[in-house]
């Protein structure tokens, strides 16, 4: 048996070669259709379709419950936010959806650190400055001695927490369930308004939920020190985007660090384009080569798992494995190995 495979994550044709070579060893057959879609443009490519191999598609409850998405049994998200994914229509309709935890916390940990010591030190500006041929300064912020905020201190919230101790940063942290390793790394756990208040750095780790959508916005945007740079490579709905535009373009902060975006790719036109003091790339965080293989590697492997009766190794919407809808068959101890 084999399946067919919609591909949509956008990186491998530089990191998952090997990944695509072995599903077609396993005999499936693949349509590359690099995303991320939208619901209008995902729907016509997932018809006869078993499995996708997914970026961050909206799979929304309509998507899920459509006819085009009826043959779809797993939904394996390269990488590991999976709100894009409404996943309790997937379990709903038999769909397993699996992502890749903790593979990723490292890379992730070391790009914000680059995106603040960059914001920061206004690196942007200077290397727009030389391209363009000006050879001008730009002024920025130490960050040895400052204080660093964490919105979110799970793997990649301590990730974060472990580089802050070379630079002798006082390491404030805001989560709703603070852990005995983060008290264990000196974080000091405060509310958000205090951890805001007294910030130079902000960086936001924590997941996106109904509760923590537009998380920051205007008012807390105001709490921040006006010489203080908000940091985001977590997920862009985090932050209210027109009210950040407006904090950069009056001062209220002195600047912002994204990776993520609320729309992605970021709109043409976006307002932020236009922000001198706003660092932005196009969701990078993961994209170092060798942690990219073995995501890649585990996306696969996900699949497979399934298409061959045993159970994925992260599975999102564990319910799904003994609801009566499972379209998946679970049972067969055959899994093809990609290590």
């Amino acid at each position: 048996m084999s399946w067919r495979i919609l591909v949509t994550a956008r990186t491998l044709d530089v990191v998952g070669q090997q990944a695509i070579a072995l599903l077609r060893e396993a005999g499936c057959e693949l349509t590359l259709k690099p995303g991320p879609h939208q619901p209008a443009q995902l729907l016509p490519l997932l018809p006869g379709q078993d499995a996708v191999f997914a970026t961050t598609d909206s799979f929304t409850a309509a998507v899920l419950r459509s006819p085009e998405a009826a043959a779809i049994k797993v939904i394996s998200r390269w990488g590991v936010g999976y709100d894009a994914i409404d996943t309790a229509a997937a379990t709903e309709q038999g769909i397993v959806v699996c992502n890749t935890p903790g593979v990723l916390d490292e890379a992730v940990a070391d790009f914000t650190f680059t995106m603040l010591l960059g914001i920061a030190r206004r690196l942007h500006v200077g290397h727009d400055n030389l391209r363009r041929g000006v050879w001008s300064g730009a002024w920025g912020h130490d960050v040895h001695g400052k204080t660093l905020g964490i919105v979110g201190c799970g793997r990649i919230g301590l990730a974060v927490a472990r580089r802050a101790s070379g630079f002798n940063l006082r390491v404030l942290g805001h989560d709703i369930a603070p852990s005995s390793a983060a008290i264990a790394l000196g974080i000091s756990f405060v509310s958000l308004d205090e951890l805001l208040a007294q910030s130079d750095f902000v960086s936001l780790h924590t997941a996106l939920t109904p509760q923590s959508r537009q998380l920051i916005g205007e008012a807390q945007l105001r709490r921040m020190k006006p010489t203080a740079y908000l940091i985001n490579a977590g997920r862009g709905a985090l932050v209210d985007e027109p009210a950040l535009v407006e904090a950069l373009r009056n001062g209220t902060i002195a600047g912002a660090a994204l990776d993520t975006f609320a729309t992605e790719p970021l709109p043409a036109g976006h307002p932020l384009r236009e922000c001198p003091n706003a660092l932005l790339t196009p969701h990078l965080a993961s994209f170092s080569r060798e942690t990219g293989e073995a995501v890649s590697r585990l996306s696969a492997q996900a699949i497979l798992d399934l298409m061959h009766g045993s159970k994925p190794q992260f599975v999102v919407n564990p319910a799904v494995l003994s609801a009566p809808g499972l379209r998946a068959r679970i049972g067969r101890q055959d899994s093809v190995g990609l290590a």
